[in-house]
């Protein structure tokens, strides 16, 4: 949170509030900007999904830092879900 609230220059009011008030904070920011706020669910498998495919792993330990699916995708399983969520929040901007 804290280099966000720099590189976004909220100062240390991010540091202060909880998680849902930066939310707030952010969602009022990009509603100034004309921009939109895209809320993911927090249900979304985003890193049991393959980037690639789609496929959806049943089990995916926390200590996989390397997400690996049959069709031969092969990523930091961060960035395969950074992905993920950027396709998903396309895929409702769109609907």
């Amino acid at each position: 949170m804290k280099a966000m609230s720099q590189c976004l220059h909220f100062g240390k009011s991010v540091q202060d509030n909880g998680y849902g008030m930066f939310r707030n904070m952010l969602d009022y920011k990009l509603a100034w900007k004309g921009k939109e706020l895209v809320k993911v669910d927090r249900f979304f498998p985003s890193s049991k999904k393959c980037s690639k495919c789609g496929k959806i792993k049943k089990e995916l330990k926390l200590s996989e830092r390397v997400y690996r699916c049959t069709c031969g995708n092969e990523m930091d399983r961060d960035r395969n879900a950074a992905i993920n969520i950027r396709e998903e929040a396309r895929r409702m901007l769109a609907a």
